[in-house]
């Protein structure tokens, strides 16, 4: 059974390190920022996404736990956002750690996150998937999202270059 626990203070710690690197990554990957610079630019991100960290009005962070007492095998983040009037539920980050990746933990966070959003009232949850991940973008079309729009972009000349896997800031969390 996977259960969503809110996220400790700690785990808070060394999630936002080892998010800022991965979104780092995902960004100069994508083509969308170069390596110069991205770890500052991802750790300003995340610091403008919750200026009061884990007490962030509107913002729920989890850990993902393989039963009540069991490990933490991921987390989640999912806000409350306000476009033209509307409020919906924003997914801005889901990872589970490798070790424990392909057992379902991912399907079963979403189910338990959909009744947390409804519960709050609100009707629909977005979600951005970075272009390179299939394997995200498969499950969440598995889980009943649909694509509701696509950036593309064209590097001219010698625009930024992929990173390796780890390059910024470490490992992925």
């Amino acid at each position: 059974m996977t259960v969503l626990a809110p996220m400790r203070p700690m785990a808070f710690e060394s999630y936002i390190t080892a998010a800022a690197a991965a979104y780092a990554e995902d960004n100069v990957a994508a083509g969308r920022w170069p390596i110069e610079g991205a770890l500052e630019r991802s750790c300003a991100d995340l610091a403008d996404s919750l200026p009061q960290g884990l007490a962030t009005p509107d913002h729920y962070l989890f850990e993902i736990l393989d039963g009540a007492d069991g490990p933490a095998v991921g987390i989640l983040w999912f806000g409350i956002v306000t476009r033209h009037g509307l409020r919906s539920a924003f997914v801005y980050d889901i990872e589970i750690k490798p070790e424990f990746r392909r057992r379902g933990h991912a399907k079963r966070a979403f189910e338990a996150m959909e009744k947390l959003v409804g519960a709050l009232g609100l009707d629909s949850i977005g979600l951005h998937v970075f272009g390179h991940n299939p394997g995200a973008q498969d499950l969440y079309a598995k889980l009943g999202y649909r694509v509701t729009g696509i950036n593309m972009a064209k590097k001219l000349g010698s625009g930024a270059v992929p990173a390796e896997p780890g390059a910024i800031g470490g490992t992925n969390p």
